[in-house]
């Protein structure tokens, strides 16, 4: 009995002790004494209870605005929501920062910060990369304005990763249209754009031996699937492609399946000659027949309109 009444004195007392730690946060944070205040809010912050840090801080923003200790406090500020995670907000107040006092010591870190924050929040390639362009940007920025800075070299190391994440995204949206081509033809021509484009806008591209090698593919396939009056030249265009691949990578790890698709686009191309003889046969003798029949006497317009519907 003894025992069970000593346990609940103690929680009792611990209790009364915990409200009365509670009660004097809340009192300093309800008093005017602001100097104290921010005094205790890095306190905080040094220990890691940034929540409670964050609350001091918000309520000394107001009224340190236009005063000395501004500076110190926003910074300390920015710090804070970073540290809690909040990098959207966190870039806004580094930003802030390193504008409103660019002599500032912390001025360089700040504009880092911000730059670093839209980094942190630039999303996997599958997703929209709006942050991912303003992050590059940022960073290129602070390397524009601080060359000779230590944090200039990893700025540019953020910027290759981001660019990296980028040319993910567009290798990934270029075999996005070969592998639907069977349920749109059109859709092989437009993965061999696609593949062209990205190329060009990313020069250095890590995909570029592959995507190479999927131009061939998708054109091959664009030709296979096409009416046979384009086929020949389309599997012409694809023999250029694979010329142009084996010339430049004539040790890829692709080239037997390259090898693969020049026999298939041969093949095309000798079994388009013959059904493309077969139609002018075909074409010729009907043509016979109606001038043989009276049906017709100028061929040249029957000629010419065929030539028009194959266009």
């Amino acid at each position: 009995m003894f025992k069970v009444k000593h346990l609940i004195i103690l929680v009792f007392v611990a209790a009364i002790g915990m409200a009365g730690c509670k009660s004097r946060f809340e009192k300093l944070r309800a008093s005017n004494d602001v100097a104290k205040k921010y005094k205790e809010g890095i306190r905080l912050y040094n220990s890691r209870n940034f929540s409670k840090a964050l609350i001091l801080f918000e309520d000394l923003s107001q009224k340190y605005r236009g005063r000395e200790q501004a500076e110190g406090l926003n910074f300390y500020y920015a710090n804070t929501l970073y540290k809690l995670q909040d990098y959207t907000t966190a870039r806004y107040q580094f930003k802030s920062f390193a504008d409103t006092y660019p002599a500032s010591k912390d001025a360089e870190e700040a504009r880092y910060m911000a730059a670093y924050c839209y980094y942190l929040e630039s999303p996997v390639f599958s997703l929209d990369q709006e942050n991912t362009y303003k992050a590059i940007d940022a960073l290129q920025l602070f390397i524009n304005l601080y060359p000779t800075s230590e944090r200039a070299t990893a700025a540019a190391k953020y910027i290759a990763i981001l660019r990296g994440k980028l040319e993910d995204k567009v290798f990934e949206n270029a075999k996005m249209y070969l592998t639907t081509g069977p349920s749109n033809a059109d859709n092989y021509r437009a993965a061999v754009i696609a593949l062209k484009n990205a190329q060009r806008d990313y020069p250095d591209i890590k995909y570029a031996e592959e995507m190479d090698f999927l131009m061939i593919k998708s054109q091959y396939m664009y030709a296979k699937n096409s009416i046979p009056v384009r086929q020949e030249d389309r599997y012409n265009e694809a023999t250029d492609l694979y010329n142009e691949f084996t010339e430049k990578y004539p040790k890829s790890i692709f080239i037997n399946d390259a090898k693969q698709l020049k026999t298939d686009i041969d093949a095309g191309i000798a079994l388009n000659k013959q059904e493309m003889a077969i139609f002018a046969a075909d074409q010729a003798k009907y043509m016979e027949m109606l001038k043989r029949t009276g049906k017709i006497k100028d061929t040249t317009k029957v000629n010419n309109t065929t030539d028009i519907k194959n266009k």
